[in-house]
């Protein structure tokens, strides 16, 4: 179903390539694909010259990802325990990773990537905002698993909270042809 995710995006193609170009320039380390899914994403930054890995918590995901991408490592964990030693890591990518995770849940998410991101690593980290900032998180307004929206601000200070400084936000408004109808946001961040 997501195969081709980043065809129609080019600003999120331009931020994954700055992604990359960063954790290349600063050391090369091994780039972790959080909540991989079927790893096209983690592939793509294969493609970019990352030694990428992708983890998520779906056997069955894992299972398609290592089909789709046989040369590339791929293994079932959770964000919350990763099986990844401290500061092991030049660059973590969650892209929409975070949307499943309860609220009370993601300060344990966060201090682990800051937990495996060495000193100078980067992450870039993607999801949907609320509609205003009077929410930190919202429940989705349609029906899906349970998923939620986070509010930019609310993420960017959690991530200041855990050694973790944004660099750079994009917004990304929906078109009005978009199934999904509301903000996207990319905070690329980087360990100090």
């Amino acid at each position: 179903m997501f195969h081709d995710s980043l065809r129609d995006r080019p600003v999120e193609r331009a931020l994954l390539s700055a992604f990359a170009e960063l954790v290349r320039a600063d050391g090369d380390g091994e780039v972790a694909d959080l909540g991989c899914g079927p790893g096209y994403v983690t592939a793509h930054l294969h493609g970019l010259g990352l030694h990428a890995f992708g983890v998520d918590a779906s056997p069955a995901m894992v299972e398609l990802a290592r089909e789709a991408a046989p040369g590339l490592r791929f293994e079932v964990g959770s964000m919350a325990a990763l099986d990844i030693a401290d500061g092991a890591l030049g660059g973590v990518l969650s892209r929409w990773s975070i949307i499943h995770t309860p609220p009370q849940d993601v300060p344990a998410v966060v201090a682990e990537i800051a937990r495996v991101l060495a000193p100078g690593g980067h992450l870039l980290i993607g999801f949907p905002a609320t509609d205003g900032p009077h929410h930190e998180t919202q429940a989705y307004d349609h029906a899906v698993a349970t998923a939620y929206r986070w509010s930019p601000d609310r993420l960017s200070a959690l991530l200041h909270d855990h050694g973790l400084t944004e660099a750079t936000r994009t917004v990304i408004q929906p078109k009005p042809t978009d199934r999904r109808q509301f903000q996207e946001v990319q905070l690329l961040a980087h360990k100090a």
